[in-house]
């Protein structure tokens, strides 16, 4: 498929999705916004990918939202029956909902939606040169893509609270600190790290154990009360038996060899997992 704001490629298994506005530091257009949620949702259906990386081609990540002409205005023409979405949360809504595991490779400004698009990922890796702002509160404008939802997941309320009401950047050790970024690298060598950690996933994770798992951890920590993960539990446990992908896990363990999965998300996820109705 053809993007004008975006590049993506596949290799060894891996869905690469590169925001390609260079020339503008990548801000981000409704167009962008619209081909990055096509790309993550044709590599979540492809079975042949078991990785995707998100990156930024040139210097920075994303710059935030394009003001000098690329307009992300809404008029009431575009909110029939109140149904409009804003464009930052079609990202965020499909990475949350991906059944493959992401990988966000971050270099130079990830600014506004450079860094509230990057929270549903499930690694973050960035460079040393990078920066973070959830400069909403310095715009006079509000946080999107869920990001008061994932951010305090990630480093706690108090320090969401600070990033957030003070709009303030946040440097990549402080980032790293908080536990917002996995692990920091020079720039040159950002790409290669992002294509290391995925040829890992690839090689050594089962696709439906991991679809289960990223999904599993979100819904279920968010609940109140552990009982629904007790409960779900004892029937993802209660399937094993059923399942070829656990006897081949324990073999290869067994046998000092790699592990060779078969079981597909698009035909073996468990059925009764309870957000399988919110995909329909």
């Amino acid at each position: 498929m053809s993007y004008q704001h975006i590049r993506v490629s596949y290799a060894d298994r891996v869905a690469n999705v590169e925001l390609h506005r260079p020339e503008a530091r990548n801000g981000f257009t409704v167009l962008m916004a619209d081909e990055l949620a096509s790309a993550l949702a044709a590599a979540d259906a492809d079975e042949a990918v078991r990785v995707v990386i998100l990156s930024g081609a040139g210097k920075d990540f994303c710059v935030g939202a394009d003001l000098s002409g690329q307009s992300l205005e809404v008029t009431n023409t575009d909110i029939p029956g109140g149904a409009w979405v804003e464009p930052a949360t079609r990202v965020a809504r499909q990475l949350f909902m991906l059944r493959k595991p992401v990988i966000a490779a971050i270099q130079g400004a990830a600014v506004g939606v450079g860094s509230t698009m990057i929270l549903p990922a499930d690694f973050r890796l960035a460079a040393r040169n990078s920066r973070f702002g959830f400069v909403f509160s310095r715009r006079g404008i509000y946080p999107e893509a869920g990001s008061c939802w994932f951010l305090p997941r990630l480093v706690g309320l108090g320090r969401a609270m600070d990033w957030m009401v003070s709009g303030r950047l946040v440097p990549a050790e402080e980032a790293l600190n908080a536990g917002l970024v996995q692990s920091l690298h020079e720039p040159e060598a950002l790409a290669t790290a992002a294509q290391t950690l995925a040829r890992e996933l690839v090689e050594s994770t089962a696709p439906v154990s991991v679809a289960v798992i990223r999904q599993a951890l979100y819904r279920m920590s968010a609940l109140p009360s552990p009982e629904p993960a007790f409960a779900l539990d004892s029937q993802l446990i209660a399937s094993l038996g059923e399942s070829p992908d656990a006897l081949e896990g324990v073999m290869a363990f067994m046998q000092k060899r790699p592990a060779r999965f078969s079981r597909t998300v698009t035909q073996d996820l468990p059925v009764f997992l309870p957000w399988q109705e919110t995909r329909r």
